[in-house]
C-alpha cells in the first residue's frame, strides 16, 4: 500500500502483521489482527484482545500516534474483563496511507463512522486529540446508535494541534505517520463542528487530562465539558498529554472505574417481583417499528395514539394485533370501534409519534389524515396503512389486546421506518 510502513512503528521490530496473531498480552488474551474498511475504502489496520462476548473498548490514538499507546491500557481492560479494538488511523501506523492524500477532518470522520458500522456490538469508543475530535463528531452528528459510551483525552476543540502533533522520527528516519498528514490536515475547520456535536452527545462521557498537558488548560476543559449533558471530568496529576502511556496506570484505574458505574460488564437481570423498570429495560432491547392507532369515536370524532406494541398475527384470516395501556384515555373508544386503522410510520414522522404520544393534545388539526374505505382516519404519507375490523378484544394485565382483521392495506416501499430501541427513536443504518 502507498507509504505502508514496518512494524517498527508499533514498538515490535521485525514483526510482520500476519504473526500478530501469534502474540499474547500479559494478561494471556491472544491478539488478533483486524483490518476495517474506513472512508474511501481505505484500509484501517489493527488488532483485538480478549473474548468478542464481553463488552467491547475501541481504542483511537490521538496525531502523529500509533495504536502502540494503548499497549497498557489494553492489557488492564482485557483483565477486566473487556473486549478491546485498537486500529491506526488513516495516514499512521499499519493503516494505509491514501494516494488521494485525503487528510481533511471529515475523512477522519467518516472512517470512524465506518468502523463503529463494522463492529458486532456497540463499544465504548476511547480516544485522544484528534481522534476524540473525530469520535465526538460522528458520535454527535446522529451517530447516537454505535456506541454505548465515550471516553475523550485531552480533546478540547481549541488544543493545541501543533502540541498534539508531535512526534520525533524513529531511529533511521522512519516516521510513524504519513508526513502529508500534518501539512494538509486543517484544525481549523474541526473546532466549531466539534463543539456543536458535543452538544448532541446524550451517552456517558468522562473527559480525561494530564495535569501537565501541553495541549489546553483546565479552563479550556471546563468551557468544553459545559456543552456535553451526561459527563464526567478526571485530572491525571503526574501526566502530560501523553496520559493513557505515561500514567496508564492510573489511567486504566480512572477508566475501569467509569465503565463499571456507567457501561457495567454484567448485563442487570429481572426476577419476577424485581423492579419493573428492570423488565421494561430488557423488553426495550427487541427493536420495533412505531405505529399510530387511529378510528373514531361515538360523535365520529377521530381519536389516536402511539403505539409500538404492534405485529402480525395471521395470514389466513389476515390479522394482526396492537396492544393499548388500560391507562390510555382513548381505550373506551378504541374498545367500542367497530372498525380502526394502524398507521406505520416513517423516519421523518417523529413528531408525528411525538404528538400522539402526549394526552390533551389536539392531534389531528396539524395533521394531514383522511378517512379511510372503513372510515377510520389514515395518517397521510404513512409508511404504511392498514384498515382493521375488530375481530377480538383481550385482556392483557395492564393492556388490551386488540386484534384486527385486515380489510385494506396499503404502503410506501421508497421510505425507510421510524424505529424504536431501548427507548429511543432510532433509523436504518446500512454498513
Amino acid at each position: 500500500m502507498e507509504g505502508a510502513v514496518s512494524q517498527d512503528c508499533l514498538g515490535s521490530p521485525g514483526l510482520g502483521p500476519y504473526m500478530l496473531s501469534q502474540v499474547t498480552t500479559h494478561a494471556g488474551a491472544r491478539m488478533q489482527p483486524v483490518i476495517f474498511k474506513g472512508f474511501a475504502g481505505t484500509a484501517l489496520k489493527g488488532d483485538a484482545f480478549g473474548s468478542p462476548d464481553d463488552p467491547a473498548v475501541l481504542l483511537i490514538h490521538g496525531g502523529a500516534q500509533t495504536r502502540a499507546v494503548w499497549d497498557d491500557v489494553a492489557d488492564a481492560l482485557v483483565r477486566a474483563g473487556r473486549y478491546v479494538i485498537r486500529i491506526d488511523m488513516r495516514g499512521h501506523g499499519e493503516s494505509e496511507w491514501p494516494a488521494d492524500g485525503r487528510y481533511d477532518f471529515e475523512s477522519f470522520v467518516e472512517d470512524l463512522r465506518a468502523v463503529l458500522a463494522q463492529m458486532a456490538s456497540r463499544p465504548v469508543v476511547v480516544a485522544a486529540s484528534l481522534g476524540g475530535w473525530a469520535a465526538t463528531a460522528a458520535l454527535g452528528e446522529e451517530g447516537a446508535h454505535l456506541a454505548a459510551g465515550l471516553v475523550l483525552i485531552d480533546s478540547v476543540p481549541d488544543m493545541d494541534f501543533d502540541a498534539a502533533c508531535r512526534q520525533e522520527n524513529l531511529p533511521g528516519g522512519k516516521p510513524c505517520f504519513d508526513p502529508a498528514f500534518t501539512d494538509t490536515f486543517d484544525p481549523e475547520a474541526a473546532v466549531d463542528r466539534v463543539s456543536s456535536a458535543a452538544g448532541q452527545i446524550k451517552m456517558p462521557v468522562l473527559f480525561v487530562r494530564g495535569a501537565k498537558s501541553e495541549l489546553s488548560g483546565a479552563d479550556e476543559a471546563n468551557r468544553f465539558l459545559g456543552h456535553f449533558e451526561n459527563v464526567e471530568y478526571a485530572e491525571i496529576r503526574e501526566a502530560g498529554q501523553m496520559v493513557a502511556a505515561e500514567r496508564a496506570d492510573m489511567f486504566s484505574a480512572t477508566l475501569l472505574d467509569f465503565l463499571e458505574r456507567r457501561v457495567p460488564r454484567f448485563a442487570p437481570e429481572y426476577r419476577q417481583g424485581s423492579d419493573a423498570r428492570t423488565l421494561r429495560d430488557a423488553l426495550g432491547c427487541f427493536a420495533t417499528g412505531v405505529t399510530v392507532v387511529t378510528t373514531l369515536d361515538q360523535e365520529g370524532q377521530p381519536i389516536g395514539l402511539t403505539a409500538n406494541s404492534f405485529t402480525s398475527v395471521s395470514l389466513e384470516p389476515p390479522l394482526l394485533l396492537v396492544c393499548i395501556a388500560k391507562s390510555a384515555g382513548s381505550l373506551a373508544a378504541m374498545e367500542a370501534a367497530e372498525n380502526f386503522a394502524v398507521n406505520v410510520l416513517h423516519i421523518g414522522q417523529q413528531p408525528t409519534s411525538n404528538l400522539f404520544a402526549k394526552s390533551g393534545e389536539d392531534r389531528f388539526s396539524g395533521t394531514p389524515w383522511s378517512r379511510g374505505h372503513n372510515g377510520a382516519p389514515l395518517l397521510s404519507g404513512a409508511l404504511a396503512n392498514f384498515e382493521c375490523r375488530r375481530f377480538a378484544l383481550h385482556d392483557g394485565g395492564d393492556h388490551v389486546i386488540l386484534i384486527g382483521e385486515v380489510v385494506r392495506a396499503r404502503f410506501e416501499p421508497r421510505r425507510d421506518p421510524l424505529l424504536y430501541f431501548r427507548g429511543k427513536y432510532r433509523r436504518l443504518h446500512f454498513a
